[in-house]
């Protein structure tokens, strides 16, 4: 091959797999944002094979991710060590979110049972909740888990609208933010004002509680944005402003760091803005990562939690920043 066709084919093999620094789908919209960018961190797609991927939460202390693929009914594991996913679970009853608690156990947000479970030290399920006043939950999508350990949760019922993510079903329940604590079973709303409740987050003070609301996944003059609310006493909620108006899109799973700036994942606005949105604790837009695909959820983790794990439609992403992730490993 003559020294002309080398570089050819040595520029072809560049473009197929190397991403020149700084990386282009990493947008700085305000110089604010340049504090968290890594010029020399790309975005990397760690998985791709999954049919709906949400859900990710990390586990410090195996150094692993595990998410949802929710039409495949089941949870995978991304190991950070040996850079493989693995199977966790399967069937996963359709799950959707997860987190942990502060005993570090799996928290996880069911559609086809309808209800929240627990996965204890030993593997064993303990069901938290799967009926309020009688009458069964829609299909928990959400939950966070604050510094008291009670469980607050997202009921909107995707789990029941359409087979594919669950089973079709009549809802009992309004659509409603819940909060629940474990040790009594004692549940209470919380906000019941939401047209499709989803992705939620405590501010890193937890005085803020974050909740997203897809109404126009399925009505184009629904809502699109996340409100604000404030906790009194860690128990109730006041207010609820909208936050962010993220039309044409809308947010799904959302985190705050450290400095209490929200990162949320943005779906169905377009190729150019699908991905992650970084917003300032006013609502402001900084930042953006650009993802090929609408992104459902994200979660840092990481020895130094400042690695962003993106769950896209289809695949799994991460990005080391340099911004810290406020809830717990």
């Amino acid at each position: 091959m003559s020294d002309g066709g080398w570089t050819a084919e040595l520029s072809r093999r560049w473009d197929e797999g190397i991403v020149r620094y700084p990386d282009p789908a990493v947008e700085v919209l305000d110089p604010r944002f340049g504090a968290y960018r890594l010029g020399n961190a790309a975005v990397e797609r760690l998985y791709s094979g999954v049919r709906w991927a949400e859900g990710p939460v990390w586990f410090g202390d195996f150094r692993s991710l595990v998410f949802s693929d929710i039409p495949n009914n089941r949870m995978l594991r991304y190991c950070e060590v040996t850079d493989e996913v693995t199977l966790f679970r399967q069937p996963s009853n359709y799950s959707n979110g997860n987190t942990r608690d502060l005993q570090g156990r799996l928290i996880t947000c069911e559609h086809r049972t309808r209800r929240v479970t627990r996965t204890e030290h030993d593997g064993r399920l303990t069901v938290l909740l799967d009926r309020f006043e009688g009458k069964r939950l829609n299909g928990p999508n959400d939950v966070v888990v604050d510094f008291e350990g009670a469980v607050w949760f997202t009921d909107p019922g995707y789990g029941i609208v359409m087979a594919y993510e669950g089973e079709r079903a009549e809802a009992e329940l309004p659509t409603r933010v819940y909060r629940l604590v474990p040790d009594t079973g004692e549940a209470t709303v919380v906000a019941d004002d939401l047209v499709k409740p989803n992705g939620l987050c405590f501010s890193p003070d937890e005085a803020r509680l974050y909740i997203s609301d897809t109404g126009n996944s399925h009505d184009p003059d629904g809502p699109g944005h996340i409100r604000v609310f404030e906790v009194v006493e860690g128990r109730t909620l006041r207010g609820g402003e909208v936050f962010a108006d993220m039309s044409p899109g809308f947010a799904d799973g959302i985190r705050t760091d450290q400095d209490g700036n929200l990162w949320s994942s943005v779906g169905w606005a377009g190729p150019g803005t699908d991905g992650v949105h970084c917003l300032t604790p006013e609502g402001e837009l900084i930042g953006r990562i650009v993802l090929p695909e609408p992104c459902a959820n994200l979660c840092f983790g990481g020895a130094k939690r400042n690695r962003l794990f993106m769950t896209g439609s289809q695949s799994l992403y991460s990005l080391y920043v340099e911004a810290v992730g406020s809830q717990r490993p």
